[in-house]
C-alpha cells in the first residue's frame, strides 16, 4: 500500500496514525518530493476521476484564476501536474484500487 500526500497535511497525518495503530503496512510518498509524475496522475484520474482528485476546497484552488479553474474541467492532468497541492489528500493505492481522502468509507476499507 502506498499513501501519497504532504508530510505536513493534517489529514495525511490522521490517516498514517490510524493505519499504523492497526498495524497496516504502507509506504508514505510526499507528493512535493518528486514522488508523483504525470503518468501517476493520469492513472489516478482514470480510476478516481477529476471530481474526486481535484481539491476545490484548498487554498491553492482559491488562488487560481478563473481560466485555471476552467482548465480543471478540460485538462485536469496539466493543472494537477503544475499544482500538486491541488491533489486531494491522501491518495492511497491499495490492491489495485485508488482511494482519495480520509472519509469514513475509505477508513472502513482500510482499518
Amino acid at each position: 500500500m502506498r499513501l501519497y500526500g504532504l508530510k505536513n497535511c493534517d489529514t495525511c497525518k490522521k490517516a498514517m496514525k490510524a493505519l499504523e495503530s492497526k498495524g497496516v503496512d504502507f509506504t508514505f510518498v510526499d507528493i512535493r518530493g518528486g514522488g508523483v509524475d504525470k503518468a501517476q496522475i493520469e492513472q489516478w484520474l482514470s480510476k478516481a476521476g477529476a471530481e474526486a482528485l481535484v481539491n476545490k476546497r484548498s487554498t491553492t484552488w482559491r488562488n487560481l484564476s478563473e481560466a485555471q479553474k476552467q482548465q480543471a474541467e478540460k485538462e485536469p492532468v496539466k493543472l494537477l501536474v503544475e499544482n500538486l497541492t491541488l491533489i486531494k489528500r491522501p491518495v492511497i493505492e491499495a490492491g489495485g484500487d485508488i482511494l482519495v481522502g480520509w472519509n469514513k468509507e475509505v477508513q472502513s476499507r482500510l482499518v
